[in-house]
Formats: C-alpha cells, sequence, structure tokens
C-alpha cells in the first residue's frame, strides 16, 4: 500500500488540476469522465491558495425536508476529519427532494471544518456566509449561493457520491483550482508528482518557443517536424 504524505500532497498543489488530469492520461490512458474530473456545474465561491489538494471526506445532507430517518450525527463526520491527520478536501452534496434551495454549508460550519483539518469544501449543493467561509480559510467550490435553509440535518457520511458528474469516494485524492476538481487514485499519488512536474516542463518548454521574439515561419515547420 502506498503511504500518503503531506510532503507529497504539498509537491501536488505546486501544479493544477488540468496538469494533474495530463499526467493520469499519461499514467493510465483516457478515463471516464465521471471516474476523472468534475462537470462546469460547479464554481470556485473563495479563493485562498491557487490549488488545493486533499483526501476526500463525503457526506450528504438536507437543508429543507425533514428526513425520513434518524440523521446521522454532524459531529461524527467532523471527528473523520479530525482523524485523518492529513489535508482533508471535505465533499457535500444535497440529497433534499426539494434539491438544491438551501444552503449546505456555511461559516460556522467552515471554521469547525478547518480548525479540525479541512484545507477546502466542495459542495454539490448551495452555500451562503461567503465572506464568513472565506475569512475561516477555507477554499470553497459549490453549485450555487443561497442566504437561508429549514431545518439542516446531516443524512450519511464516509460514502461514496457523485459530485458534479465525478464519483468521489472516501479517501480519494482531490486536486481543486479554478478550473474544478480532478481525481488521483492514492495508489497513483508518487506517480501523479512526478509525470506532473514532465508534464509542467514539457508545456514550458513549447510556451517558450512560441514566446520568441523572433519567430518565423520556418521554426513552426521546425516545430511541426518534432511535434
Amino acid at each position: 500500500m502506498v503511504k500518503i504524505t503531506k510532503e507529497l500532497l504539498s509537491e501536488l498543489e505546486l501544479f493544477d488540476s488540468a496538469t494533474v488530469q495530463n499526467a493520469g492520461v499519461i499514467i493510465k490512458g483516457y478515463t471516464e469522465a465521471s471516474n476523472d474530473y468534475t462537470n462546469p456545474d460547479i464554481s470556485r465561491h473563495v479563493k485562498i491558495k491557487n490549488c488545493r489538494v486533499g483526501i476526500a471526506h463525503t457526506s450528504t445532507w438536507t437543508p429543507i425536508t425533514p428526513p425520513k430517518k434518524d440523521p446521522a450525527n454532524k459531529n461524527d463526520f467532523y471527528e473523520t476529519i479530525l482523524k485523518n491527520n492529513l489535508p482533508t478536501i471535505a465533499v457535500l452534496k444535497d440529497v433534499d427532494i426539494i434539491n438544491k434551495r438551501g444552503a449546505i454549508i456555511g461559516d460556522g460550519m467552515a471554521y469547525i471544518m478547518n480548525r479540525l483539518g479541512a484545507v477546502g469544501a466542495i459542495v454539490d449543493g448551495n452555500s451562503r456566509d461567503i465572506l464568513g467561509i472565506k475569512k475561516s480559510g477555507l477554499d470553497l467550490w459549490s453549485t450555487g449561493v443561497v442566504p437561508g435553509h429549514a431545518q439542516f440535518e446531516m443524512i450519511e457520511y464516509n460514502i461514496s457520491l457523485s459530485i458534479c458528474d465525478l464519483t468521489v469516494n472516501p479517501g480519494d485524492i482531490l486536486v481543486c483550482d479554478d478550473d474544478g476538481i480532478t481525481k488521483v487514485n492514492p495508489e497513483l499519488l508518487a506517480e501523479t508528482v512526478k509525470v506532473s512536474h514532465e508534464v509542467r516542463q514539457k508545456e514550458s518548454n513549447s510556451h517558450k518557443y512560441f514566446l520568441q521574439k523572433d519567430f518565423t515561419k520556418k521554426k513552426w515547420e521546425d516545430w511541426k517536424r518534432s511535434n
């Protein structure tokens, strides 16, 4: 079993979701989008760092309708973040029958999660208290923003979820930035870091080539022959 370290997760934060997705293609070939990256429904609402990388901790919530079964204890979900001992991405999904009408994260939750070890939150649903969440230090992605909610409960946690068409399992590594979220298999973490460096270098060389002040048609032809 591959050991996940803070150092490797921090090194992966040097890149971005697109570079990491490119590295994944090199390592394992093309993957179904639903097992690779999020769809465009999700947007970034709080940006503390350019890129956030962490271990997925998943949960489902209802912000409007009282649940038909006994809800789970929110504190149990928070405890999983604390016990992880690695940077965490909290993953929340609205499963209310009146879907995506109320908020399922606010600044109070953000302060708790950030203090316990979460560096970001991905919300397939609505957020609120954006300025307060920013002050908490938690990066935030969600599919919408509203100012309120009604009866608010957590239903389940530590389960596989579809988040904006991306299957997220507890323990997955998530790379999150302005473009969205790319998933990394924990078993491939070290290799993904290595190949991301190679992708970054290749792209940098290409960018520098086309930035030459004396760029000519001949240089274009030379580039075509080698690419």
